[in-house]
């Protein structure tokens, strides 16, 4: 039996690629973890938004806590088991009337992992909705095999080389994922989903956390690391990261610098062999 997911969740999980909502903590405690996140980059200025970007679990006690919270572990374990690692944790900010937007994509396109089992819990501190632009998806897309993506540079992607897909696609199944804060959805690495701009007076924040069994493993030439946080890892396949005692812990930084040089690397390899892959066809 599930641990917290319904039966109808795990089974829309399944055909789907994705469900929600998933009530993770109260409002109040959204509240509470925003008001850290801005107390936060009052504190560190100009740095804040990388620190925050791109592994913050190794940066601050707060989100090291969250990406432990036994609520969405159990909601993870209830899709892909007990023995979990977390691979990687970004956060998604849009500003009040923002242009940014995420278009087409796939988590699995630089993401070199095998098998792609790997499970997003996109954890909503604000409002999510279609006005401030939500996460949207293909539902029963995760299931149609990897596609093809591109680049485009010096647009107002929030990914990090504008990455989306340029084949064909059946997108009128498409569905919007609203959530409120406290609330998160969980979706596939393969499933086909976007967000659109802000369009309101409102900033939408989220964190989402990428979790996967350990028996995945990388492909790549560069050894990754990850953060076992339930369960035993009998595979070693990923060196495993330290938890902060607390902000800025200075025994986790170097280790922080290599984990994301590590990252970057691989995810550069793995749009080149993206692309070689699709030249060849």
């Amino acid at each position: 039996m599930p641990k917290i997911l319904t039966q109808a969740q795990v089974e829309q999980y399944r055909v789907e690629g994705c469900t929600f909502p998933v009530r993770v903590f109260s409002e109040g405690q959204a509240a509470s973890y925003l008001a850290q996140l801005d107390r936060d980059a009052e504190k560190e200025g100009e740095s804040y938004h990388k620190l925050i970007r791109r592994k913050p679990h190794l940066v601050f006690k707060w989100v090291d806590e969250l990406v432990h919270h036994p609520t969405v572990l159990d909601a993870v374990e209830d899709l892909i088991g007990p023995n979990i690692l977390l691979y990687n944790l970004a956060t998604w900010l849009k500003k009040s009337n923002d242009g940014s937007y995420v278009g087409w994509h796939q988590d699995s396109t630089y993401f070199p992992l095998d098998p792609p089992v790997q499970v997003t819990a996109w954890i909503a501190f604000t409002e999510s909705n279609r006005e401030n632009g939500c996460v949207d998806y293909v539902a029963g897309s995760h299931a149609i095999g990897q596609l093809q993506h591109a680049d485009e540079l010096g647009g107002k992607s929030m990914l990090g080389s504008g990455q989306h897909i340029v084949e064909a696609f059946d997108s009128r199944d498409t569905r919007s994922i609203t959530l409120s804060p406290g609330e998160m959805s969980l979706h596939h690495t393969r499933l086909l989903h976007k967000s659109e701009p802000n369009n309101s007076g409102r900033r939408r924040i989220g964190f989402g956390i990428s979790y996967i069994p350990t028996h995945v493993r990388c492909t790549g030439s560069v050894r990754h690391t990850a953060m076992l946080v339930r369960g035993k890892d009998d595979y070693h396949h990923f060196d495993l990261e330290p938890r902060v005692r607390f902000d800025r812990d200075p025994d986790v930084e170097p280790f922080r610098q290599d984990a994301l040089a590590r990252y970057e690397q691989a995810r550069a390899e793995q749009a080149r062999k993206h692309q070689a892959g699709a030249a060849a066809t």
